[in-house]
């Protein structure tokens, strides 16, 4: 059977997400509502030059791909998508990486960039040898790390995973916060809350950090706006804050799927460091997680400490680049 290009994502939805039900690598940047969030955002310039495998009915394979002058990458990008990859159901990965490199022979390009490939992905696996063994150069290098912690069923048993030091101090500042101020955290997943209070969540992520004021130009802070809606839409979204004396010092913006908590990003007021707002506020995210019977909690990418002092184990994240010789 052959391909079928993907011209709309809400066309090939009900497909798409029969694929990531059966997929190891099922993730919430997978999915086409986040993708389509992405290109109505960032798309101009763009051609989507991505099929999805064999055909109609039975679906097996997304190739989710953009193209931009000589380069066919993934629909997404670094500073938007954590992860990224193709939905394949398990036992057809041979099958949909040889019709990949056929289907790229028959277009105008130079360079296959995949970005932000999990450590565990079959890409990393099956594609290299197949590209080499059809004359493209392949160069895999580390692109970041990302952090994650599997939950336990109660608050205290994931105290017991960290260690000694980590949960000495978690436990101190928690104290302390209790003895010295007025404070309470809470979650905001109604649609129309969440527009109404994204405003707060980009003023406290701003204020938090330089480099997150950098980040957040004009373009991407209405890809967070357009985001947060759909999410909350669907349901996903849990948008957190920490308030001390009435005042919203703390913000996360997390989005549950598939079992997952993912923290996708996070800010505080500097002033109030001295109570590690932030931390205690991701903290709560985390105990939420547990008491709402989720079983992992994502931190995404970055080297952030607070990570590893939350409990985050530490994993790679690659880039390949396929390239005609």
């Amino acid at each position: 059977m052959g391909t079928t290009p993907i011209t709309s994502f809400q066309e090939i939805q009900a497909d798409w997400e029969s694929v990531l039900q059966e997929n190891p690598q099922d993730t919430l940047f997978l999915t086409p509502q986040w993708q389509k969030v992405w290109w109505d955002t960032f798309g101009d310039g763009h051609s989507m030059v991505g099929f999805s495998y064999p055909g109609s009915g039975d679906v097996t394979g997304i190739a989710s791909l953009a193209k931009e002058g000589d380069t066919v990458s993934f629909v997404g990008s670094q500073d938007t998508f954590d992860y990224n990859d193709f939905p394949i159901k398990p036992g057809h990965e041979q099958g949909f990486y040889e019709i990949l490199l056929k289907c790229l022979e028959e277009q105008d390009y130079r360079t296959l960039r995949l970005d932000s490939l999990r450590y565990d992905s079959p890409t990393l696996e099956h594609l290299p040898d197949m590209a080499r063994n059809q004359g493209y150069s392949v160069e895999i290098e580390e692109e970041d790390v990302t952090s994650g912690i599997e939950l336990p069923g109660t608050w205290d048993d994931y105290l017991m995973v960290l260690n000694k030091k980590d949960r000495h101090e978690l436990r101190r500042k928690l104290r302390r916060m209790d003895a010295q101020t007025d404070w309470k955290w809470y979650s905001v997943t109604d649609p129309a809350q969440a527009t109404e209070r994204l405003g707060e969540f980009i003023s406290l992520m701003r204020q938090s950090r330089p480099d997150k004021d950098e980040f957040m130009t004009p373009e991407r802070e209405g890809f967070f706006h357009n985001v947060t809606q759909r999410m909350a839409e669907l349901g996903q979204l849990q948008l957190y804050f920490l308030e001390m004396e009435g005042k919203a010092v703390a913000t996360s913006l997390c989005f549950d799927y598939s079992g997952s908590r993912l923290l996708y990003n996070s800010g505080y007021d500097p002033e109030y460091a001295y109570y590690s707002v932030g931390l205690l506020l991701n903290a709560m995210c985390l105990k939420d997680a547990i008491d709402q019977g989720l079983t992992y909690f994502d931190f995404l990418r970055g080297p952030e400490p607070y990570k590893a002092h939350l409990g985050g184990e530490q994993r790679n994240l690659y880039k390949m680049v396929v390239k005609k010789n």
